[in-house]
């Protein structure tokens, strides 16, 4: 009769292991998300002119700032674990994707795609630490 021996002890193992994963998979969603609201203010932020010489964006191109109301609204919310989510709580937000009477100007989408592939790099290398238990 065989008898295998260790078991329990690499069960153990392996939640250790998928508990440091998820940790520090956590941790680059959260990175993630900064980079993309980083990438969304600089947007907005770009060629910051206020006041009377303000040029509003064209339709399709972020909004210049004007006031600041809009990219100093925009935060991350951790939504659990392994989620997070970049808002602006500012009232004219709805910018992203426009209103009956304005032509859309997004900035959320355009950031979130030029930071995908540096959040998955960010990601690949959170799985990899955790797997390792560096």
């Amino acid at each position: 009769m065989t008898r295998i021996t260790g078991v329990d002890q690499h069960l153990r193992r392996l939640t250790q292991r998928a508990k440091a994963v998820r940790q520090e998979v956590g941790k680059a969603v959260a990175v993630a998300a900064e980079l993309v609201a980083a990438e969304a203010v600089a947007s907005i932020t770009a060629d910051w002119i206020s006041g009377p010489d303000h040029v509003p964006s064209d339709p399709g191109e972020p909004p210049n700032a004007d006031t600041g109301r809009l990219h100093r609204a925009i935060a991350v919310v951790r939504r659990g674990e392994l989620s997070a989510d970049v808002v602006s709580a500012a009232p004219y937000a709805d910018l992203e994707f426009g209103t009956a009477r304005v032509a859309a100007r997004p900035y959320l989408r355009p950031a979130t795609a030029k930071k995908r592939q540096d959040a998955v790099a960010l990601i690949v290398q959170a799985v990899r630490r955790g797997r390792a238990g560096e």
